[in-house]
């Protein structure tokens, strides 16, 4: 957790600027900044561990500079996605720390890479197509203080690759799987392990797949138990919610 926010409220305190009933207030009502076009959550780090994340669909060139600027004042970790290359582009001069992540469309700063848990996350995708969803996954997962063992293009069409990889599988404390087609990697994960598995279906497929429908459908009616089920193409979620699990 960056600790700037309230740090910063118990210097006030100990100064005397606030007393320690205002300063209580503060952290507790967690207050947002706004800049007109957003209202930015200043204090989720505080709140949930994580600092807040930009979805950049939608938003101007401008918009998502603005807004990373703020939050890269008071954390050191910032993630936005769904970025285009030339959202990236306009920005990078401004924050010279953004990275830019080109499969999953990420831009990520991360001043404060550290292990937060050593317990593994497992990112396991059906297709080299899945990747730039297992990508979002995974670099959250890591931005988020999370080991990742990244485990990829073993869908159930050749079983035989995914159960070639079955120790690095089950040294794992929690599993992504991302896949799209028919959605059936997810399944035969869950039928496999005794840890929480977190499904993600992707748009990949042919038309009957219907952008992703047939997998979403398939993961949500899985017989295997323990599988739970994020939405189409929610890398992220699947991994802020495998990040959760692994600060337990």
């Amino acid at each position: 957790m960056d600790e700037n926010i309230i740090k910063g409220i118990l210097e006030r305190v100990a100064t005397g600027k606030i007393t320690q009933e205002e300063g209580f207030t503060q952290l507790k009502n967690f207050p947002n900044e706004d800049i007109g076009f957003a209202n930015i959550d200043q204090h989720r780090n505080i709140r949930t561990g994580y600092p807040e994340a930009i979805f950049c669909l939608g938003k101007t060139k401008l918009q998502v500079l603005e807004i990373m600027k703020r939050l890269c004042e008071n954390n050191a970790n910032v993630i936005a996605t769904r970025a285009s290359q030339e959202v990236f582009d306009y920005l990078k001069d401004e924050i010279k720390e953004a990275v830019y992540y080109e499969a999953p469309k990420m831009i990520v700063v991360n001043r404060n890479a550290k292990i937060q848990s050593e317990k593994v996350i497992a990112v396991i995708c059906a297709g080299t197509a899945d990747i730039p969803v297992a990508e979002e996954a995974a670099i959250t997962c890591e931005v988020l203080g999370n080991k990742v063992d990244r485990i990829y293009d073993v869908g159930v069409a050749g079983i035989h690759r995914l159960l070639s990889k079955s120790g690095r599988i089950q040294a794992a404390n929690v599993i992504i799987v991302v896949a799209g087609m028919e959605g059936a990697l997810a399944s035969v994960v869950g039928g496999l392990v005794d840890k929480p598995v977190i499904a993600v279906p992707t748009s990949i497929g042919y038309g009957a797949s219907f952008h992703g429908l047939a997998a979403l459908l398939a993961m949500l009616n899985s017989c295997a138990t323990g599988v739970g089920v994020v939405n189409i193409d929610n890398g992220f979620g699947a991994a802020y919610l495998a990040s959760n699990i692994n600060r337990l």
